[in-house]
Parts: C-alpha cells; structure tokens; sequence
C-alpha cells in the first residue's frame, strides 16, 4: 500500500512493502517558481540553479546527507543499469559522468536517485542481503528488459530475486497512456505474449497500455513474489497538480524521483 508522508514542506509518498527509508517526490515541498513549482529536481529545464540545489537539499536530508552525497541516474531511455559505489557520489549540478537508466547499489548511507515525469519508476529492495535499485522504466527502457538487467547486476552484489520486495511508483496511468501499434507491438515481444487486460483498444486505432502492470507482470516471470510488489495507483497525468506530467505539461515540466537508501531503516 502506497501512503502520502509529509517532512517539513516536503509531501512524498512511500510503500509499506519497502522496509528501508524510501520516497517517491511530489511537485510540493520545494522553492522553484512559475511553470516548475515548486520541488523540481532536474535541472535541464530551465531553473535557477540555486533553487534545484535546495530543492535536492530536501529531498536529500530526508536521508541524512548532503545535495552533493547522492548517486544519480543519467537516463537516455535505455536499458543500461550500473552500479554505483562511494566513487559515484555526485556533485549536485555537475555533469554525470555516465549513461543509465538504472543503479543500484550495496553501499550504506549511499541513496540513489532516478526520475520521472509519467515513466514509470521502480525502487528494489533487498533487505536480507543488503542490494537495492532504483530504475527509470519508460516504455522503450521497459521493453530494453531494464528490470532483467537491474535484478542480474542486484544479484551479482549478493541479492536474490525471491528475497527482493519492490515498489512501483507513481507513473501516467492506462487511463491515459496512449500510444501507437508500435508500443502494445514492443510490450507484448517483451513479455512473450503474457499481457492479459493491459491493453484497451480505441475506435480511433490508439491503444491505451499499462505500463505499470507490465512492469509487475516482468519482475514475476524473473522471481519476484507477486505478493511482494506494491503498485501506485496514482496516474501522473490526472494528477498534474500533485505530480510532474511530460505529456500533460507538452514537456514544459520539472521533474521527480524516486529514492532510496541502504542503511536508513524506513520511519
């Protein structure tokens, strides 16, 4: 079950399955202004650069670390998933150093970020042996096997699939997912055929696709336990105000995360 916490002046919600210090950011609790008010975290849009660095600050205090004492995605919509160690604490507004979609990590005190803006982001949690992730899955990163490579490079750190509780955060709903053939066409490859009530077609030749739902569907043919999966149920797109929306904004958005940390046991 997803629930809505608040800190300070940041609203972020959070999974009862996920046993570690966790949080999926809203568009509330931060200073930008205007358009991208008011947490926006990416600061390729457009802010002021002091305003993204304190709108970090927030977010990365809810872990008990610095702005700059973060690892961070560089996502391109691939399926490319590193780990990240000590060395890939990242300056807050400096260039990453490197492309992925996904990291994840089996360093302590280390939160990793990634973030979305109606793509669909997962947070892997392996508490037993001590692993995590967080991945950027759009459609084309989905259908990459994004989630595939996550839980290898998790498993090559020590984690278990059977043993790997996830969280799938807020993203745009099928409610207003539309797309072209080529997306079901992608989804339906990826998943070998096993996509029963994700798609809806439309009069009009538009398919409405449930990306979230294929994402869960994938982390069980790789051996996560269903009943260990919690999915959102908030559509970013009908909840513009509360969430930062790329197709409902046409792209003048901000942008949030999904974060997590090792050692920071969830309140």
């Amino acid at each position: 079950m997803f629930i809505e916490k608040h800190q300070d002046e940041l609203i972020y919600m959070t999974s009862t399955l996920i046993p570690l210090r966790h949080a999926f950011t809203t568009r509330y609790g931060g200073v930008s202004e205007d358009h991208l008010a008011t947490l926006n975290l990416l600061s390729d849009k457009g802010d002021e650069p002091e305003r993204v660095r304190e709108n970090f600050r927030r977010v990365a205090a809810l872990f008990g670390v610095g702005e700059d004492d973060c690892a961070v995605t560089k996502q391109v919509h691939g399926n490319t998933v590193r780990i990240v160690t000590e060395a890939d604490r990242h300056r807050c507004l400096t260039p990453v150093p490197y492309e992925a979609d996904g990291i994840v990590t089996a360093t302590r005190g280390l939160p990793i970020f990634c973030f979305t803006a109606d793509c669909v982001p997962v947070l892997l949690c392996d508490e037993r042996h001590g692993v995590i992730g967080a991945i950027h899955c759009g459609w084309r990163s989905s259908v990459g096997d994004i989630l595939h490579n996550a839980l290898t490079r998790m498993e090559s750190l020590g984690a278990k699939p059977e043993t790997v509780c996830a969280a799938i955060g807020p993203a745009i709903g099928k409610c207003c997912f539309e797309t072209d053939d080529d997306v079901p066409e992608a989804v339906t490859a990826w998943l070998g055929g096993d996509t029963e009530g994700f798609f809806t077609r439309r009069a009009d030749g538009k398919t409405l696709v449930d990306l979230r739902a294929a994402n869960k569907r994938r982390l069980v043919q790789l051996g996560v336990p269903a009943g260990q999966i919690d999915v959102s149920e908030e559509c970013t797109f009908c909840s513009h105000e509360k969430y930062w929306s790329h197709r409902y904004t046409k792209g003048k958005r901000g942008g949030q995360a999904a974060v997590i940390c090792l050692n920071c046991q969830a309140p």
